[in-house]
């Protein structure tokens, strides 16, 4: 049987994600052989594949009531979805699972959502962030929030410490039934391409799988951030009005001074932290320089009696 993470809370109620496809019923299975019943079931028909999708919906319905399990089957046409909002077939589809994600949590009282994210899917967001230029390695947790509106999810991932290859071989040993998407093979989108010729170009170099030692770099480098939040928690660097204190923040490492900046500007919904921003932010600290510095949405970051804040 494959393990679920351990912070998994069993006799709680969750909404499961499901596409009817391997992991996602892998996911299933696994949660109730281990006691966790108090699940719905919820798929969205995407519309992307005609008769295939409509199958794959039947194919989560009877699942769900061969287990005894109530569930929410939704529909969106996300092609078109894709069309009208100028976007990409993958984010629309993705914003159109979070709007139902959303609407399944209204309907069933219920704001806790699982998916079956593995490890692989966490080395495949890591390559993807780091190509666009993350900070770092920035990849999945096991537990993240989403708000879609003016609900809020929080969203867990039992399986992020299993990989493909894990999952694979429980499904042959179970002699499992799930249901294929042909459209996860082909090069439509970056991660498809990153899954199916990065990836394995990757262990064709390496002669050996990339995935393991990304995911321990990335736990890490994890670790490292934490470490560094629990610092700057530590030090105490806003003062009771909620104001950057400059003596305090002068005296810390560039390093920690830019980490410092970009959880407040960040803590004060301030969009677009590029590091062009941050190091124009910086220039603040020098008590020598203009004392203000435009920030994105008409508001500006000032420096006033030694402290440094938010102004519109």
């Amino acid at each position: 049987m494959l393990s679920l993470d351990p912070r998994l809370k069993l006799r709680q109620s969750y909404l499961l994600g499901i596409s009817g496809g391997r992991d996602s019923v892998a996911l299933l299975h696994t949660l109730l052989a281990a006691g966790c019943r108090k699940l719905t079931l919820c798929h969205l028909n995407h519309q992307t594949r005609g008769l295939f999708s409509s199958d794959d919906a039947a194919f989560v319905r009877d699942l769900a009531e061969k287990n005894g399990l109530p569930f929410e089957i939704g529909r969106m046409n996300v092609p078109r979805l894709a069309e009208q909002q100028g976007h990409s077939l993958e984010t629309a589809a993705r914003q159109a699972r979070h709007q139902f994600f959303a609407e399944c949590a209204k309907r069933s009282k219920c704001s806790s959502l699982l998916l079956a994210h593995h490890g692989d899917d966490n080395a495949e967001t890591i390559l993807f962030n780091l190509f666009r230029g993350s900070a770092g390695l920035k990849g999945m947790r096991f537990s993240s929030k989403l708000k879609v509106d003016r609900r809020k999810l929080t969203i867990l991932r039992p399986f992020l410490q299993i990989l493909r290859s894990e999952i694979d071989d429980f499904a042959e040993e179970t002699s499992m039934f799930y249901r294929d998407d042909a459209t996860n093979f082909e090069p439509i989108a970056t991660r498809n391409r990153l899954r199916n010729e990065a990836i394995p170009l990757l262990e064709h170099i390496m002669d050996r799988d990339p995935v393991p030692g990304i995911l321990r770099a990335a736990a890490i480098c994890n670790e490292q951030e934490d470490a560094l939040e629990d610092l700057l928690e530590h030090l105490q660097l806003i003062d009771p009005q909620g104001r950057l204190f400059l003596p305090k923040l002068r005296a810390l490492p560039e390093t920690l001074q830019r980490r410092a900046l970009f959880n407040y500007l960040k803590a004060n919904k301030i969009k677009d932290l590029s590091a062009d921003l941050l190091n124009r932010c910086l220039t603040l600290l020098d008590p020598e320089s203009p004392a203000k510095e435009n920030l994105p949405g008409k508001k500006f970051l000032r420096r006033r009696a030694s402290r440094l804040f938010v102004d519109k």
